[in-house]
């Protein structure tokens, strides 16, 4: 936590990041049940990727660190990003 600060998350925005996870999750279940080809697994981990990210900023606190932490984290997400766009293009041109 930068500074030592304390700070409070309200029980309402938990209910709304909670209510926003679980339709995420549900858009992430009908998603699947379409043959969309590659883009299936694209749109599904673009899903997850979001989910992870707001996991992140309310419950694990994220939004309230310093900037540097921030973007060690976002340099995180990047590097996944290059390693499944890496993973796919090996795949396709196998």
């Amino acid at each position: 936590m930068a500074n030592n600060t304390s700070h409070t998350t309200e029980y309402r925005v938990l209910g709304k990041v909670l209510l926003l996870l679980m339709f995420l999750t549900f858009l992430t279940i009908s998603v699947t049940a379409y043959n969309l080809g590659p883009f299936t697994v694209t749109i599904a981990l673009l899903i997850a990727g979001v989910k992870a990210f707001m996991v992140m900023s309310n419950f694990m606190h994220l939004k309230h660190e310093s900037k540097f932490l921030r973007v060690l984290v976002a340099m995180v997400f990047v590097l996944f990003a290059v390693i499944v766009l890496i993973t796919f293009i090996d795949y396709a041109y196998r």
